[in-house]
């Protein structure tokens, strides 16, 4: 297992970087494994089989974006309680969360099998599409206990500083995935529901994994098993985090799912085209977000331990590096977009309406780096709620309003895609100015005790 990271003393920026550079891989790979999903289907199978995987992508994130925002509160708890040196908090936060992502999980398969086809319906599907975006929907939930699991499990690693064991895990579990996606397709016939069961199989692996890690592990991280049950009071303190940190993030996949049903109206070659660049082009989020998550945690532990100046001298940093390397990846993907999106789909078509969606997505990461930081920093000060709330209003709000009104009299891809730069450019506005004043406000009542 990978050597904790120091939070509490010493230099910031070198820190961060450990932190953060291997949970940005983390989501990268991850996604590297997702767009396998896409690619070997687009390669192997059929353009129709890849709208049907791509057309699925924001109603699952709609469905587990909740839980993953408590796993957020997980992080930000137990990172707290390091900083006061809690061992015995510590180790019911970590009972609690192993147990309620289990259960949170089985709950979600279930209900998902129930709402597959009805939820599927409203979205505009085509009829060559539909039955198999059914069936990669249904086989998928089926994996939501270990999915929740993994990304459980990574929080409470992250919470340490350890953001390499999860990166080691899904590797592994990720080049199974490949190798499963190949067989189902290549060897069995098999379309979007052997991608589907692939990516079960893999999610399965790299929960276990983790879970063998943190049962055997008996310095820093581990699991008691003891404390494999649910501590009321500390399952309070992540749920207050953790819901307004997942209800943000559900807010941009509910307006994602309006947008995607808009899109599923413009036809297979944009469906095609928009599942393979969201693949691309989210590289570029999951740097920013790693930066994010930074700030969360080494501010949660610094404000658990009182330190109020090396928090804010936290999310000056997190800042700084975020947007310098959101700059390097963005234009990585904006040079080679053709050439990568070639690899999904040879048809020109779909090919050239996907550099259209990468283009409008990705010059505008710098505007997610505000949101992510100050997000994230206001996360490990406890204050979840606000985000949620701005979140709501900024980004929900303006690209519901966008897709019925300007999109509605308009209705072509350029007009749709706009509406994610202006919702962004929106939210970070409200939102830097919420941070500010809420920095303020913390001076002044420090001044006041």
């Amino acid at each position: 297992m990978a050597k904790k990271i120091e939070m509490l003393s010493g230099s910031i920026s070198d820190k961060i970087l450990l932190f953060a550079i291997p949970l940005a891989l983390t989501g990268i790979l991850q996604q590297l494994f997702n767009a396998a999903d896409v690619m070997i289907v687009g390669r192997y199978s059929s353009k129709y089989a890849m709208a049907a995987v791509g057309s699925n992508t924001p109603v699952i994130g709609l469905l587990i974006n909740l839980f993953l925002g408590i796993s957020l509160g997980v992080n930000v708890v137990i990172a707290r309680y390091i900083g006061l040196k809690n061992q015995n908090k510590i180790n019911s936060a970590t009972g609690t969360a192993v147990i309620i992502s289990i259960a949170g999980g089985l709950l979600f398969a279930a209900i998902g099998q129930i709402i597959a086809v009805p939820v599927l319906s409203l979205m505009s599907i085509p009829e060559n599409v539909f039955p198999m975006a059914t069936s990669y929907f249904r086989i998928y939930m089926m994996g939501m206990p270990a999915i929740f699991l993994y990304n459980f499990e990574s929080a409470i690693f992250r919470s340490y500083g350890d953001t390499k064991t999860p990166l080691y895990c899904l590797v592994i579990a990720g080049l199974l995935n490949v190798a499963l996606n190949l067989f189902f397709t290549i060897c069995l016939k098999r379309n979007a529901d052997g991608v589907a069961i692939a990516t079960v199989i893999s999610n399965v692996v790299s929960s276990l994994i983790m879970f063998v890690i943190l049962m055997k592990n008996k310095n820093g991280i581990h699991i008691e098993k003891s404390c494999l049950k649910i501590d009321g009071p500390v399952l309070k303190e992540i749920l207050k985090i953790g819901i307004p940190a997942g209800v943000q993030s559900m807010l941009f996949s509910f307006s994602n799912i309006i947008i995607q049903s808009s899109i599923n109206s413009l036809g297979a070659d944009i469906m095609a085209a928009s599942a393979a660049a969201f693949n691309i082009e989210i590289f570029a989020y999951f740097v920013v977000n790693a930066f994010g998550q930074a700030a969360s945690t080494f501010i949660g532990q610094n404000y658990g331990a009182g330190q109020i100046e090396r928090c804010k001298k936290v999310t000056r940093r997190a800042l700084a590096l975020d947007m310098a390397f959101t700059i390097v990846i963005s234009f990585i993907i904006i040079i080679f977009a053709g050439r990568i999106l070639y690899f999904f789909n040879e048809d020109p078509a779909v090919i050239s309406y996907g550099r259209t969606r990468i283009y409008f997505i990705t010059w505008f990461q710098l505007v997610n780096v505000l949101i992510e930081v100050f997000s994230g920093a206001l996360r490990g000060y406890g204050q979840s709620f606000a985000p949620a709330v701005i979140s709501f209003f900024g980004v929900c709000g303006v690209r519901i309003t966008w897709v019925y009104t300007i999109f509605n009299n308009h209705k072509d891809f350029n007009t749709l895609l706009t509406c994610y730069p202006i919702s962004w450019c929106v939210t970070a506005a409200i939102l830097t100015g919420y941070y500010f004043w809420f920095n303020r406000k913390k001076v002044h009542m420090e001044n006041a005790l």
